[in-house]
């Protein structure tokens, strides 16, 4: 019943202030997958946990990912109108425009921008990608700090 009732205050609070909440909601998912990265993958313990490292990740999340991301769905959803398969085709393709990191998110990204893009409403969709990111950004700051 708790978590129903936070959904609840998240859905108002992001029907206010869309833009805001969705930036906020990215920042701390990315945070959250660097915490996640360092106790679960790496297993470096509360003692060796790089804070340092979880903030930076975080201010990544809020000065990058949300806006930068949030805004290039606004402009997807402006480019390819509509909630139909096609039209998740379209954005989903359109979305894999990253040559360098486009073999390995192969395995993940396809699959979760269509379903994003077919059944999740625009100001759901960061949130939606930042709790799949999670796992991602744990890889990828596994991968980029590991010793």
């Amino acid at each position: 019943m708790a978590a129903w009732r936070l959904w609840r205050g998240y859905q108002r609070l992001l029907a206010r202030h869309p833009w805001k909440v969705q930036i906020l909601t990215a920042g701390t998912l990315v945070g959250a997958g660097d915490v996640i990265s360092q106790q679960l993958v790496e297993r470096r313990g509360l003692a060796r946990h790089s804070t340092r490292r979880t903030l930076k990740m975080t201010a990544v999340g809020f000065c990058f990912v949300g806006p930068v991301i949030g805004g290039w769905y606004q402009v997807l959803d402006r480019l390819v109108p509509g909630g139909t398969r096609l039209a998740a085709l379209q954005k989903m393709l359109l979305d894999q425009d990253y040559p360098d990191a486009l073999i390995t998110n192969y395995y993940i990204w396809p699959a979760v921008q269509m379903a994003n893009f077919y059944f999740v409403p625009l100001n759901h969709r960061l949130a939606v990608v930042q709790c799949v990111a999670i796992v991602w950004n744990s890889y990828l700051s596994w991968k980029a700090n590991r010793q």
